[in-house]
């Protein structure tokens, strides 16, 4: 008998242990443990960090109006999210848009640069970086989209609606606690007449002029009612999971606006306009509806004592510009021969533009790279233009950002393109020419193989995270495209095409392009007076109408090229002047940039 009492009593343990197995669980599911305080001191504590973090919201924290289904979240609030929800779901989502694909490759900046600041990266143009928020290191991960953002920043028109905004969406988060206790009834009807009163004016209102007359007495009320709620004593589980969704959510939707206006900034850059595109797409159907005939140029291209121009482009009206600019500085334009280096797709309305516009008595030649006879080995077949490395300097004051255009792979061609030539003067497609470049011609370089201006602003040692293991000086300055005088002979004897392949297939790091230029004409440079260039039109709003003036070319760097939408309209008026705006094609193309 007491051996069945034992186990009577063993069986009932176990029924009991398996019932609270099940309801234990079931009662933290709805949330029944809510209604039990805790009155000790660490519970005092929690709830007390609780009320400080929603007493330290502010509306301003929201800008602009949110979706409506923040609104519904206000509404009808889920479950608290944790309080590390934020970060990691950030980290998780960081590299990823809805609907918007956002290159993210990110380039390693190098420690250290000499006598600038205490950070710097590099990228290619076409890279674009979506890491961090701060104001700022904005201009140091997104480039120049910071610089036109800040210069571009429309004043607004509906703050006093942005700020009626997020008092509702306060006051809505406060109302169902309030609306809970019974002493409060006359509170509770106060905020709910405010409620609808707000929900009806910014039904009809969706700028500060729309707002009737005396809101700003409406709007003092509502802060009244609202500092009143925060010091009711009330459970703030509801205003505190509410106001930490809507913060969470708003921070997202800042991340993916900003990285989405980040990538079409890029998208714009890169886009060829659709005027242009017009441009290009008539002058090739005119050019095979006329078949014009071509005129024997063959002494004037190949005599080495001429002054022989290469201009890398599949852009007409830049090439145009470029060529115009240059001849009508020109003393004497009979001596100029101009090449012109494109791709199959552009070659037709290139031929067709030059042959139908005439520059003085100089002689344009436009060429198809896809039919030259290139160098065994060559990485591209089609044109490949000078690249364009972004370089930021973040230091304890500002942050400042540099774009270096360096040769393409297609440049260490120009010996086999040109044999009979002994001497040219490479010009990109993004400059205007202001002075007379005859001189360049007779300058003594010292045996050297290229000449440049020196972009000392950015040191070798700067970049060094894109040199590799070679042997260089860390002093010494960079330089950049745009405009350079070749020595082609000195060029065959130094074999340099020779060296830039090798560092190529030594793959420095991933920008070679930069690394590879930069050590290939180490000793081989000769330094031209800065006078001779100006560079940062495409991206640098500060730069002095004197400092303008006085260059000799003026380079349009940076990814706001003029004859873009997006460029500086106050330098664009310095690329304008060279367009033959009377052109029909121009004119029905509706080109106007």
């Amino acid at each position: 008998m007491p051996g069945k009492k034992r186990w009577s009593w063993l069986v009932i343990a176990v029924l009991g242990l398996v019932l609270l197995s099940m309801f234990v669980p079931l009662a933290f599911l709805l949330g029944l443990h809510n209604g039990f305080h805790s009155v000790t001191h660490t519970g005092r504590a929690t709830e007390q960090r609780k009320n400080d973090k929603v007493a330290a919201f502010t509306p301003p924290l929201i800008k602009g109006g949110l979706p409506t289904r923040v609104d519904g979240l206000l509404r009808n609030p889920g479950p608290t999210l944790p309080k590390d929800f934020r970060r990691n779901v950030v980290k998780k989502i960081e590299n990823k848009t809805a609907g918007f694909a956002v290159p993210t490759q990110v380039f390693n900046p190098p420690p250290k640069k000499h006598d600038v600041g205490v950070g710097s990266s590099a990228e290619g143009t076409k890279t674009n970086q979506v890491t961090g928020q701060s104001e700022k290191t904005c201009e140091l991960k997104f480039g120049s989209y910071c610089i036109w953002r800040q210069q571009h920043r429309e004043k607004m028109t509906d703050f006093i609606v942005k700020r009626m905004k997020d008092q509702l969406y306060v006051a809505r988060a406060y109302y169902p606690s309030i609306a809970k206790l019974p002493k409060l009834d006359q509170f509770t009807q106060e905020i709910k007449q405010n409620i609808q009163e707000f929900e009806r004016i910014l039904s009809v209102s969706s700028s500060d002029p729309d707002l009737p007359p005396q809101i700003e007495k409406k709007i003092q009320k509502m802060e009244a009612t609202i500092t009143k709620a925060k010091s009711a004593v009330t459970d703030c589980n509801n205003v505190d999971k509410k106001l930490r969704q809507l913060v969470d959510l708003t921070e997202d939707e800042a991340k993916f606006h900003m990285k989405q206006s980040a990538f079409l900034y890029q998208l714009a850059v890169q886009t060829t306009p659709k005027s242009l595109h017009c441009l290009s797409m008539r002058l090739t159907v005119e050019y095979f509806k006329t078949s014009p005939d071509e005129a024997d140029l063959s002494e004037s291209l190949l005599n080495p004592d001429l002054h022989h121009y290469v201009i890398f482009s599949n852009n007409v009206l830049a090439s145009s510009v470029v060529i115009n600019s240059t001849v009508m500085h020109a003393k004497v334009s009979r001596k100029q021969v101009f090449h012109v280096l494109t791709d199959k797709q552009s070659f037709f309305s290139m031929k067709m533009w030059f042959f139908t516009n005439s520059y003085k008595d100089a002689t344009v030649q436009v060429l198809n790279i896809e039919d030259l006879d290139l160098l065994e080995g060559q990485p591209s077949s089609h044109l490949s233009m000078p690249q364009e490395l972004r370089v930021s300097f973040l230091s304890t004051t500002k942050t400042r950002t540099e774009y270096i255009s360096v040769f393409s792979h297609l440049h260490y061609s120009l010996p086999r393109i040109f044999p009979s030539l002994k001497k040219i003067i490479l010009l990109d497609d993004d400059i205007v020419v202001q002075r007379d470049l005859s001189s360049l011609w007779n300058v003594d370089m010292n045996e050297k193989v290229i000449g440049a201006v020196q972009f000392c602003m950015v040191k070798l040692g700067a970049i060094k995270d894109y040199l590799g293991k070679e042997i260089y000086d860390a002093n010494s300055c960079t330089w950049m495209s745009g405009m350079n005088v070749i020595d082609l002979v000195r060029w065959r004897e130094k074999d340099v095409t020779r060296t830039y392949q090798g560092l190529v297939q030594r793959r420095l790091t991933e920008t070679t392009t930069l690394g590879a230029t930069m050590l290939t004409f180490q000793g081989l440079l000769f330094a031209l007076d800065d006078s001779w260039v100006l560079s940062g039109l495409g991206h640098n709003y500060s730069i002095p109408n004197a400092a303008i003036n006085k260059a000799a070319v003026l380079h349009f760097n940076g990814n706001m090229k003029p004859w873009l939408d997006l460029g500086i309209p106050s330098y664009k008026t310095h690329w304008r002047r060279y367009l033959n705006k009377e052109n029909r094609f121009l004119t029905d193309c509706n080109v106007n940039p």
